[in-house]
Formats: structure tokens, sequence, C-alpha cells
């Protein structure tokens, strides 16, 4: 697989971890999401790429919870 921004085939996978948040001040109330997905970055221009699992992207897109994604307050929460 090559780089998407300067066509480089110097790229490599890794795990990752994001917090993703909605934007703007009426979503400070609204919790963030965790989100685990493998990263495939080049190597010599550093441009990433990830896709977004289907749970926590219906998340974002509705703002409606379901029992197979946890958010960050829900982890913070039972790890307490």
């Amino acid at each position: 697989m090559s780089c998407l921004l300067c066509a480089s085939s110097n790229v490599a996978e890794f795990s990752g971890e994001l917090s993703i948040r909605l934007r703007g001040l009426e979503n400070l109330d609204t919790p963030n999401v965790l989100v685990f997905p493998q990263i495939l970055i080049c190597l010599d221009c550093g441009f990433s790429r990830f896709t977004t699992p289907k749970t926590e992207l219906r998340f974002l897109a509705t703002g409606n919870s379901d029992d197979s994604i946890m958010t960050w307050g829900e982890k913070y929460r039972r790890a307490a």
C-alpha cells in the first residue's frame, strides 16, 4: 500500500488509541468516544489514516450510545 499524499511505499501500520469528542461548546457534556484503530503512517511525509469502527461511528453520528462501545466517562467510572 502506498501513501495517499506523497505516493511513498515507506508506510507502516501501528496500533492507536484515540479519544474523539464533538466540537463546540454545546458538546462539552457529551462524552468522548474511545477508539482503538490500526493507523497507517507514511514514514516519509507523516500522513496518517485510520478507519473508525462502525459502533463508534454510529455514536459520533447520532450521540446515542449502546452497550457495545464505552465512552471515556463510562470507562473512568467503572475503574473507580
